[in-house]
């Protein structure tokens, strides 16, 4: 009998840079080890997934705003990847899997071909949270 893989689940509702950039480090870091990694996107999480939101995103959480200029800046100099260079990265190194919320899609009129061709599928959280369940590792961002 064939091994189930190890999971690790994300969930991103948030839509800043600096979370967003935890978020791919992570998904990452588990594909380099090997984990199957499930990225699930809601609310603002998934709204920074819209076509071209990567390209002008320069949001940070608000507890930390005065540091985005500097982090932005550092990021630029030492010629850092972006959020999704690094997620695309991950799908390159692993099984990656990133999914919309279908009632988020729902609630702001979305299609699948209006995110990044990043996004896997759209998915309920009822299936989301019945697969992350088994998982070993379950994060919220």
């Amino acid at each position: 009998m064939a091994q189930t893989p190890e999971r690790m689940s994300l969930i991103v509702f948030s839509g800043t840079v600096d979370k967003l950039m935890a978020a791919s480090i992570l998904a990452t870091g588990g594909a380099a080890m090997g984990l199957d990694v499930e990225v699930f996107l809601t609310t603002w999480g998934l709204m920074a997934f819209r076509k071209g939101d990567c390209l002008t995103n320069t949001r940070v959480s608000k507890d930390f705003e005065e540091y985005g200029p500097t982090m932005m800046e550092a990021m630029q100099a030492k010629h850092s990847p972006s959020w999704m260079e690094n997620l695309l990265g991950a799908k390159e190194v692993g099984s990656v899997k990133v999914y919309a919320c279908s009632m988020t899609m729902e609630l702001y009129g979305m299609r699948l071909s209006d995110l990044e061709p990043i996004v896997d599928d759209v998915t309920g959280v009822a299936t989301f949270v019945e697969r992350a369940k088994e998982g070993r590792i379950t994060l919220f961002i």
